[in-house]
């Protein structure tokens, strides 16, 4: 991975339980990002940015967003899943990190996340 946006743990975490080998996710989580950095203004002005620091925002958008992430950098179903896995872990891990875990796994039960790296 070109960054260190992602947390490592949650990138591992997401292929073994993705059918997406471990090989192939880092490189689909630099294309999203590729993609995702030229639109974080977007994001800064339509949703939430639940935390920040120098590393990136992460910001929580509606359900399916994925999705129609996924449709647009052209991901089969089953890459597009493992990205909203990836993101999603590292949210987890960031809520224990700041004592804010069950608030986020709520969060998560009704909105997706994405983590936008600070470029």
């Amino acid at each position: 991975m070109s960054d260190s946006t992602l947390n490592g743990n949650a990138i591992v975490l997401a292929a073994a339980k993705a059918s997406v080998s471990g090989d192939r996710l880092p490189e689909l989580v630099d294309r999203a990002q590729d993609l995702l950095v030229t639109r974080r203004d977007r994001y800064e002005r339509r949703y939430e940015c639940v935390h920040e620091d120098d590393d990136g925002a992460v910001f929580l958008v509606e359900e399916g967003h994925w999705a129609d992430l996924g449709a647009e950098l052209d991901l089969e179903r089953r890459e597009w899943k493992a990205l909203r896995r990836v993101h999603g872990e590292h949210l987890k891990q960031l809520g224990g990190n700041l004592d804010r875990r069950a608030e986020f796994e709520t969060a998560l039960d009704v909105r997706e996340v994405v983590v936008i790296g600070s470029g």
